[in-house]
């Protein structure tokens, strides 16, 4: 089983605020309220490292998390909450997309979908643009115990059919509940393989 020492480093507004760091960094980015705080909280266990807020769309900034001293989390602006100006949605979403194309250490992309809902256009979408821009990503499926196992199953067909057909591909698909502690060393073995 996995220990990590987790620590909060810094929120960033825009790229030149990020830590000056070469280390990899793994990006957690997904809709509002679909859980990135909990997973963050479940995967270095500890409960409250993340801030969760029962608020979506308040995230608005790059949370930086420091793992072990040798890697990052870092929370991503969700995405597809209507509440704020356009203009302070493009202007998260430009942060965004600097990030994804300059940063160099950013060694994948964890794009996080609810699993208790069938999948959602606007998700399916987002996954279509990192495809389309050769942005390596994969995919947790949150909140898996908010389903049955008959609405799981079903959800998650949906999402490999949409996938398939939507970008060609299929990344790696985690299934988790931060609730009932379950993915978690799957996932984090996945990061730790990526890391080589």
């Amino acid at each position: 089983m996995h220990t990590l020492d987790a620590v909060f480093i810094k929120s960033a507004a825009r790229l030149d605020q990020c830590p000056d760091s070469t280390l990899p960094e793994f990006a957690l980015i997904g809709r509002s309220n679909v859980g990135k705080s909990s997973v963050i909280n479940f995967l270095t266990n500890q409960s409250h490292l993340a801030k969760a807020s029962s608020t979506p769309g308040k995230t608005q900034l790059l949370n930086f998390f420091l793992i072990d001293s040798s890697w990052y989390l870092v929370d991503l602006p969700g995405y597809g909450y209507a509440k704020y100006s356009v203009e302070d949605r493009k202007q998260w979403m430009d942060s965004i997309q600097d990030y994804f194309t300059e940063r160099k250490c950013l060694r994948r992309v964890f794009v996080l979908i609810d699993g208790s809902i069938t999948p959602q256009a606007i998700d399916l979408d987002f996954c279509a643009v990192l495809h389309q821009e050769n942005i390596r990503f994969d995919i947790i499926v949150t909140k898996i115990d908010k389903a049955t196992q008959k609405e799981l199953a079903l959800h998650t067909r949906q999402l490999t059919f949409a996938l398939e057909k939507k970008i060609g591909t299929l990344p790696q698909i985690f299934l988790t509940s931060s609730a009932k502690k379950k993915g978690r060393e799957a996932l984090l073995d996945r990061i730790y393989d990526l890391l080589g």
